[in-house]
């Protein structure tokens, strides 16, 4: 059994639900492509806040935001950018039980985006659900005349039972930029890296794989990703928690961000060239 279907916004905004037999789902809101539940093995392994704002203005909190054109501040808009506050349109879908459950949506430049960062571009976004796992394939293409440079990232939140007990493999020996430590570079030395502050880390040059261990039901996470050459790390912890109004004074304790990106150096990109990178989601 396979489904695709459209929601209209009632209590929430419009999104899609993806279906692929009884134990693998995802929902994606149109509201910046974000994707606010993924069951895989009959579990939900996102992360949503209690208190993440639907009203197609506020970034969700939860889920995985899409970051375009720019992680981090930006003095020509807000922080991360404008592809997670802006609509998407459907445009791709396919429901073969036989093959996989996706959907494509596309994100184009417009008057709104010009006056803020005055580029063409062909943002698309395909998520999909296959046998074993979960794809998410992103590519920017350049439709103007001049050169394009951006960042991006996926801005995953994956669901922990207990923050204590949640481990990072593929760090090791890696350069960071901690930016809780006004942005200097460190070096990792730990095998698995755990979280247990106020943790905000740019890993540059990471693998192809990471282990996400003990997540929700104590879950391992295979979180594998192709030309996004960062990962980030992130969590509040509980004094910032306490300063967010859209996400929960412990909730914390509940989540790890763990973020495939290009964010060290950005993406350049000529005339009708176009930029391609994917991440994929499995349980083992």
């Amino acid at each position: 059994m396979a489904s695709l279907k459209f929601v209209p916004k009632e209590e929430r905004q419009e999104q899609v639900v993806l279906a692929r037999q009884l134990e693998s789902s995802a929902n994606v809101q149109l509201h910046g492509a974000t994707v606010t539940s993924l069951t895989l093995n009959g579990c939900d392994r996102l992360f949503l806040s209690e208190k993440a704002v639907f009203n197609n203005k506020k970034a969700i909190r939860g889920g995985i935001p899409v970051i375009f054109p720019q992680f981090g501040p930006w003095d020509l808009g807000a922080q991360h950018g404008f592809a997670r506050t802006t609509p998407w349109v459907l445009t791709d879908k396919q429901t073969d039980p036989k093959k996989e459950v996706l959907c494509t949506f596309e994100l184009e430049d417009d008057l709104e985006t010009r006056s803020i960062w005055n580029h063409k571009f062909k943002v698309k976004y395909t998520v999909a659900l296959k046998k074993k796992n979960a794809v998410f394939d992103f590519s920017v293409t350049n439709t103007g005349l001049a050169k394009l440079e951006f960042t991006c990232l996926l801005h995953t939140y994956f669901r922990v039972d207990d923050i204590a007990n949640v481990s990072i493999t593929g760090l090791n020996g890696l350069e960071y930029v901690d930016k809780i430590r006004g942005g200097a570079t460190f070096t990792e030395d730990r095998d698995l890296v755990t979280v247990g502050e106020n943790y905000d880390r740019v890993y540059q040059q990471t693998p192809n794989k990471h282990e996400i261990r003990n997540t929700i039901d104590g879950a391992t996470i295979i979180l594998e990703k192709n030309n996004f050459p960062d990962t980030v790390v992130w969590n509040p912890w509980a004094e910032k928690a306490k300063q967010m109004s859209d996400f929960g004074d412990d909730e914390y304790t509940k989540m790890i961000c763990v973020e495939a990106g290009h964010v060290s150096t950005p993406v350049t990109l000529q005339p009708e060239q176009t930029f391609f990178a994917s991440q994929s989601i499995a349980v083992k």
